[in-house]
Order: structure tokens, then C-alpha cells, then sequence
């Protein structure tokens, strides 16, 4: 069995979620009300999410919301029959990203 583990995302609040947080960076890019959803991440995920929100001082909240607009428009370039290249440091050759 895959190991799990359930995040909350309406339980990362904006009082706990700013502490560390980036100055100027809002607590959610929408307008208008949220909506709550319960996620099951894979220990794998999980851990990128702590990653991730430790890199850029964001919630996990506004971390995961951002993962899936980039993962959409992704996903919408790649539809389109576009492609998206990385360059993983500095002098390193482009390298087509390639989505699962």
C-alpha cells in the first residue's frame, strides 16, 4: 500500500500561512470565495509540498494553488502541441520537459 498523507487546504490559514512569507506576496491569487478540498498526497508529494513552501515561504495553501495553475497551463501548451523546456542551472542545455 502507498504510503499518504491528507492536507487540508482550508486548514492552512492566512495568520499562519504568512510567517515567512516573501513581503508583498498576496494569500491567494483569486477573487472572491474559496473553495475547500481535502487531497491525499502520496509521501513523494507531500514532501515536495514542505519543499516547496520552505523555498518560497508560501502556505501549502497557496503552494498547492500555484502547482496546479502551472500544471494547467502545462498541460494546455502541451494540447496545443507546444512544448515547455527547463535549463536546470546555469550553462546546462535546455531539456524538453516531459509531463506523466
Amino acid at each position: 500500500m502507498m504510503a499518504s498523507s491528507v492536507i487540508d487546504t482550508d486548514t492552512d490559514t492566512t495568520a499562519t500561512a504568512t510567517r515567512g512569507r516573501r513581503p508583498g506576496r498576496p494569500s491567494h491569487g483569486g477573487s472572491g470565495p474559496l473553495e475547500r478540498i481535502t487531497v491525499n498526497l502520496v509521501a513523494r508529494a507531500a514532501r515536495a509540498l514542505q519543499r516547496v513552501a520552505e523555498l518560497t515561504g508560501d502556505s501549502r495553501t497557496d503552494s498547492i494553488n500555484r502547482a496546479i495553475q502551472v500544471y494547467a497551463y502545462v498541460v494546455e501548451i502541451d494540447a496545443n502541441g507546444g512544448a515547455v523546456y527547463v535549463r536546470e542551472s546555469e550553462g546546462s542545455e535546455l531539456q524538453r520537459l516531459k509531463m506523466f
